[in-house]
């Protein structure tokens, strides 16, 4: 799946949209995507200058983007909006330099009533990178939800 095919899918947006492509989506069970870091990123001029590196909150918002394949590919729910509940086990094993192309797995362990739990794992060259934990939800899932409860 190409850029623009993804922004159908999540509402992410240059410059906060970090992934370039889909390689493969399973909906509501897997995705995988891909990352090239070139040296024209915005941040890397100011991360640093004298060694340039991939911020930490791009790498989590990179793995997030993909998590959130796993349930925006499915058709009901496609291009909602969404947002965080929790990040949880994050670890940092390697720092992300420019041309690093990074391969991201993200698994959805569960989805209920508007809440999706999954686990995600940057790899570069099969070396993992980072990996995390999420909980993401779907406001407007749970709107109806809590509406349909009065």
């Amino acid at each position: 799946m190409l850029i623009d095919e993804i922004k159908k899918h999540q509402n992410n947006r240059y410059p906060l949209l970090f992934i370039d492509r889909l390689l493969e989506v399973t909906p509501g069970v897997s995705a995988t995507a891909i990352k090239c870091y070139s040296y024209n990123e915005w941040f890397f001029p100011a991360h640093f200058e004298d060694e340039p590196n991939v911020p930490g909150f791009v790498l989590v918002e990179s793995m997030v983007q993909t998590f959130i394949m796993t349930f925006l590919t499915l058709d009901e729910h496609k291009g909602k909006k969404t947002s965080f509940i929790n990040i949880d086990k994050v670890k940092f094993f390697k720092q992300v330099i420019p041309g690093d192309k990074l391969k991201i797995d993200a698994r959805l362990i569960s989805f209920k009533r508007g809440i999706a739990k999954g686990s995600v794992v940057t790899l570069r060259d099969e070396e993992i990178i980072c990996k995390a934990e999420f909980v993401v939800a779907l406001p407007d899932d749970l709107l109806s939800l809590s509406r349909a409860h009065l």
